[in-house]
């Protein structure tokens, strides 16, 4: 299964990255070099430069830093820093390779798991990191009160854990999985706890996360910043990092700033070095020879609708697909995007394995004249003010949105409008967002994720997630089967037609409203040096050093 990448700094949600290099900034004045030679010697001791702070503009706070109790994309860039994954995924190859298991071993029949655990790794408070400390953070995370919360259910597939002895970890599974090799190389959701933190800290173990990664944590000033400073003594950077030791930098500082004009005035007053910002803004910085700004297409929904089915009006389906031809896609990815996004048909992006070459073909496209017939069917006319009514109750739906999707919310509202359909809008911070969906009190939510594989659909989907990821409260049969038989099916081909199927199912039930897909706009200061991202547009500061 997946796990939900929320998309502000949220995405929300989620599935696990597998740290692929995109893009490293050299800076406009810092042109790359050939090894060997003396220029290449030389930027080679330049890069080697230490100390300094590097200060990254975040639009959503988390709502916490326990990694085993959010799915949100604002706890994920802050837990990446703190720790490491058993393995890690090869960006020149693709192939999956041990990190913290300095061996791993998968059984013919694909349910014994034997992972051996690297000696000589520390947590933050000192203790060893050991196959026990693997054990305990799995089953805590699979424990039934926290399990529903996050990435306990991507372990659900485990049937027991063993420890023959310190180095030893043996998973034994339910069943095959297809997924499960991918989910163990995120750094952030399948890192090691301290279980002595966890303990030691309880119920404000969010707020003092203690892994095993290169930034451990300084403080969190709530409503502010989170500061993060080096780990020195980490000596366990995945291969592919030219720095193998600690970071660069003494701090990295996490500054929240909600508004994407007092993050384009931070930047160009110096008061950040890196920040994700909106096309538009984002040109503004293009020809500037202080700043690089680095584009990366997304893997995954920028944004679409959740539709809560446990609302009686959305329950009728005509009622669904009428919201559906009432968006206008385009405008908002002309609007909102600046042209800088792809309108999306279903509930997978085209750069995603498994996504439906054809679901153009059949899905619902902007039609309000036909919009309005589907209600009318439904017996909702409209009144002397223009929004519809049947038996005597308004059709009122509220939207819950984040800032940073005020303006494709104000556009949505106009083109339900113009069919009859009466909308508010609830602008909060992700964290309440999530509250209110998880609660299932509310109609209709903006969300979007990243995702690795077409299995992040799971715990957005699937009947058993209610009341977890499953916010639109989708109870389908066919959905449910096919989602589970993805879990399990090991031919690519086979496994792709699957979710071909889940598509169209999805799209002919009209469960989602999905809007686009996006590039996202990283800008940063060229003071910073050595900036990567991964392919869920997560930020790598192994290789950072500050001029």
């Amino acid at each position: 299964m997946g796990i939900r990448k929320r998309e502000t700094a949220t995405f929300v949600s989620i599935v696990l990255s597998c740290f692929v290099l995109l893009a490293i900034v050299s800076g406009c004045d810092a042109p790359a070099t050939k090894p060997g030679t003396d220029e290449g010697k030389k930027d080679v001791k330049i890069a080697e430069q230490k100390g300094g702070t590097i200060t990254v503009a975040i639009g959503s706070e988390p709502d916490t830093l326990d990694v085993h109790k959010s799915t949100a994309l604002s706890t994920e860039g802050v837990a990446l820093n703190l720790g490491a994954a058993l393995l890690y995924r090869d960006p020149q190859t693709n192939e999956v390779k041990p990190h913290l298991a300095e061996s791993y071993f998968i059984s013919e029949d694909g349910k014994t798991w034997t992972f051996r655990i690297r000696q000589g790794v520390t947590f933050h408070d000192g203790t060893l990191l050991t196959a026990q400390a693997y054990k305990r953070t799995f089953e805590r995370a699979m424990s039934p009160e926290i399990a529903p919360k996050g990435v306990g259910m991507v372990l659900g597939i485990i049937k027991s854990i063993k420890t023959p002895d310190d180095q030893t970890l043996i998973l034994e599974l339910n069943e095959p999985s297809a997924t499960l090799l991918t989910y163990f190389t995120s750094a952030s959701w399948m890192q090691p706890l301290s279980v002595d933190a966890v303990q030691k800290f309880g119920d404000q173990y969010g707020r003092n996360p203690v892994g095993v990664g290169p930034w451990k944590m300084e403080s969190w000033k709530s409503g502010d910043s989170i500061t993060l400073i080096q780990n020195d003594v980490y000596r366990w950077a995945t291969p592919f990092f030219k720095n193998q030791g600690p970071p660069r930098p003494d701090k990295l500082v996490l500054k929240l700033i909600r508004n994407p004009q007092t993050t384009v005035a931070a930047l160009e007053s110096g008061t950040i070095d890196i920040a994700d910002l909106p096309a538009k803004d984002a040109k503004k910085f293009r020809n500037n020879n202080r700043f690089t700004v680095l584009e990366q297409t997304k893997r995954g929904l920028g944004l679409f609708v959740e539709l809560n089915l446990n609302n009686e009006i959305l329950q009728d389906k005509n009622v669904r697909k009428a919201l559906q031809m009432a968006v206008k896609k385009e405008a908002i990815v002309q609007s909102h995007l600046q042209g800088e996004g792809i309108v999306a048909d279903g509930p997978l992006p085209a750069n995603l394995f498994g996504y439906d070459q054809s679901i153009a073909q059949y899905a619902y496209k902007y039609n309000p004249e036909e919009a309005v017939k589907l209600l009318e069917e439904a017996g909702w006319k409209l009144n002397a003010q223009g929004i519809r009514v049947k038996a005597g109750k308004p059709l009122y739906l509220e939207l819950l949105s984040m800032e940073v999707w005020s303006q494709p919310a104000q556009l949505m509202q106009g083109m339900f409008k113009a069919i009859g359909v009466d909308v508010k809008i609830i602008t909060l911070e992700g964290s309440a967002v999530d509250q209110l969906t998880a609660a299932g009190t509310f109609d209709l939510a903006l969300d979007g994720y990243v995702a690795d594989d077409p299995d992040i659909l799971f715990p957005f989907m699937h009947s058993t997630q209610i009341g977890g990821m499953n916010r639109s409260a989708i109870h389908d049969k066919t959905i449910d089967s096919l989602l589970e038989k993805g879990q399990v099916t090991m031919k690519s081909d086979d496994r792709a037609k699957i979710y071909e199927d889940l598509q169209k199912r999805s799209v002919e039930e009209a469960f989602w409203i999905p809007i686009y897909t996006e590039k996202r706009f990283v800008v940063v200061n060229n003071r910073v040096q050595g900036l990567m991202l991964d392919p869920s547009g997560l930020k790598l500061y192994q290789d950072v050093w500050v001029k």
